[in-house]
């Protein structure tokens, strides 16, 4: 009997199959799931913000792109998975509100998009598909037994990555 285990905003979580992996409400903030498929382990981490150098209260590490993703590395090995075999799917990164003046403290969803793209690049960790950007937001759910990431939007076909 599998399990859908849930992922709230800040935070992460890792399973083996036949288990699988959702996060709701995905809007600015970033679902990153890692997976080897080699041994069916996955991890998703729902994260805000981009950087943590940036921000005094920083404790929760699942917060943020920089220190989220070494982290569900961590807690993923800790159960069995490969590091060499880990890839990425990644999902959100909306820009939810239209600003007149383009300022770059309200791009969020850009900024963690590009933040979790360069640190996936920095561990050498490829990112085999992407829903990123726009204007709406997202539930993601994963499932290791497949490696498929399906995504839910309001108003939209539901895409399988």
């Amino acid at each position: 009997m599998s399990k859908m285990i849930k992922v709230g905003m800040a935070d992460a979580n890792v399973c083996i199959t036949p288990d699988a992996l959702t996060t709701l409400g995905l809007g600015s903030c970033v679902g990153i799931v890692l997976y080897d498929p080699v041994k069916k382990i996955a991890g998703l981490a729902h994260i805000m913000l981009p950087d943590s150098t940036k921000i005094i209260n920083n404790a929760n590490k699942y917060k943020f792109a920089d220190t989220g993703i070494d982290k569900l590395i961590e807690d993923m090995t800790k159960i069995g998975a490969g590091r060499a075999n880990l890839v990425a799917k990644i999902a959100g990164g909306a820009q939810m509100f239209s600003f007149s003046n383009n300022l770059e403290m309200m791009r969020i969803g850009d900024r963690n998009v590009e933040a979790t793209k360069e640190k996936l690049n920095s561990l050498r960790i490829k990112i085999l598909a992407e829903d990123t950007g726009e204007n709406y937001g997202r539930t993601i759910e994963f499932y290791p037994e497949t490696g498929k990431l399906h995504i839910r939007s309001v108003g939209k076909e539901q895409k399988i990555l």
